[in-house]
């Protein structure tokens, strides 16, 4: 593995290709795993800059080819490139302590709505542009409607976007979603607000920074409001145009009062009536293709030494955990989902990439990558993962960190597990079954 003092001259120039290459060689995440990783940073330290429903994690190796060893059994390696992952009152209502939520799903809303929407609650003078937006769907992944676009005066720019998404019934709020101010050892330079309105419902105000390990750099405004209901609306905004898009501290052209006001209005009442019901909601159908937290943690904690577990946060298809060896803490979460074989078609191969992924096949078709990475939350941690789909469309994902947040000092000089251990616990069976 190349080390940083063999970085030559142009090592800014390929880390920029790099990053473009990355960008294209990962589907976007499900939105309900996005939520689930703000969750992290809130319960285990990990919140990054995070975007409801439209998460963008960039991996980018640090060089060097990784070697098969036994653990692959009868491996099928393509070898030596490497891969990224891209992914991003109550709302709706005048009365912030509505429910924010209906026995069922009755209608729907198109992605163009949602951008009118938004579009229309900006102030007034602008101009709009790049602007996408994403409907509400029922059926196969869960999505969350949500509408981006940039605005601009003769003051500068922002990117502003908007999701609206429903909690998962029984469990705390704490450990998903993304409302709450978030401890300041993870978020040392934040300025956050979280209050509770009059009828239950939960508004969180922060002022940020796209990379927070900083206090430089492009700004990031959001809030979120989340109902008693389980409905949550975010708003966020990102200065000087959109996510990492400008490197300048430029405050973000609307403020978090008027970021407060979008996301209070009930002009959002459309979409947060078509939101699909999770599971357990009123009128939903039972769910059986969601692995039970539960049990992914007893099985993750059955593949780590002897050490000390904390900070678990664990939830349907998601768990994390902190384990100390006592030679650093390490976080280690495994993300489970299921139907994404269209989603990963072309994906798990590492075709087009800079050197650092490895990619192959096993016999009973399982498609495995294999990356390790540099943290790109702006902080010196490691992160490396497996990535495993198998022919039916499940998909683990399993991933460790040398610290406890990416955006936090290393607690270790490398990651713990290696990525032996990490694809073994990926192909565990036990994830699915008791």
């Amino acid at each position: 593995m190349r080390r940083d003092e063999d970085r030559t001259d142009d090592f800014e120039e390929r880390v920029t290709h790099a990053l473009r290459g990355a960008s294209d060689e990962f589907p976007p995440h499900s939105a309900d795993l996005v939520n689930r990783s703000v969750a992290r940073g809130r319960r285990m330290r990990l919140l990054g800059a995070a975007r409801i429903a439209a998460a963008a994690v960039t991996v980018v190796a640090v060089g060097g080819t990784l070697t098969a060893t036994d653990a692959l059994g009868t491996w099928r390696g393509t070898g030596g490139r490497t891969g990224a992952e891209a992914s991003a009152g109550a709302p709706g209502s005048s009365a912030p302590g509505s429910s924010g939520s209906s026995a069922q799903a009755p209608s729907s809303i198109s992605g163009d709505e949602m951008v009118r929407i938004l579009k229309s609650l900006l102030p007034p003078g602008g101009t709009v542009s790049a602007a996408s937006g994403q409907g509400s769907r029922s059926d196969g992944p869960e999505v969350w409607p949500r509408a981006q676009l940039t605005y601009s005066t003769a003051a500068g720019s922002s990117g502003v976007d908007v999701s609206v998404a429903r909690l998962s019934p029984g469990l705390p709020a704490d450990q998903q979603g993304a409302s709450g101010c978030l401890p300041v050892e993870a978020r040392p330079y934040d300025k956050c607000t979280t209050r509770r309105l009059p009828g239950g419902a939960v508004l969180s105000t922060t002022e940020s920074f796209t990379y927070p390990s900083s206090d430089t750099g492009q700004k990031r405004w959001y809030v979120v409001l989340t109902t008693a209901g389980g409905a949550q609306l975010t708003a966020q905004e990102f200065g000087g145009g959109g996510e990492k898009g400008a490197t300048g501290g430029a405050d973000p052209l609307l403020s978090t009062a008027q970021l407060t006001a979008i996301v209070r209005s009930p002009a959002w009442d459309r979409a947060i009536d078509a939101l699909p019901a999770r599971d357990g909601a009123p009128g939903g159908p039972a769910r059986t293709d969601r692995a039970d937290g539960a049990r992914l943690t007893r099985v993750l904690r059955s593949h780590l030494p002897r050490g000390t577990v904390s900070d678990v946060n664990s939830g349907a298809g998601l768990v994390q955990l902190i384990h100390d060896d006592g030679r650093g803490r390490n976080m280690v979460e495994v993300d489970v989902q299921y139907g994404m074989t269209a989603l990963l078609a072309r994906r798990m191969g590492c075709a087009g990439a800079p050197d650092g992924c490895e990619a192959g096949t096993l016999p009973d078709g399982t498609r495995i990558k294999r990356v390790r990475t540099r943290s790109e939350k702006g902080g010196p941690a490691s992160v490396w993962l497996v990535d495993t789909l198998r022919p039916d469309g499940r998909r683990v994902t399993v991933r460790e960190i040398n610290s406890y947040a990416e955006s936090t000092p290393v607690t270790r000089p490398r990651p713990e597990l290696s990525l032996d251990r990490l694809q073994e616990i990926a192909l565990d069976e036990g994830f699915f079954t008791s």
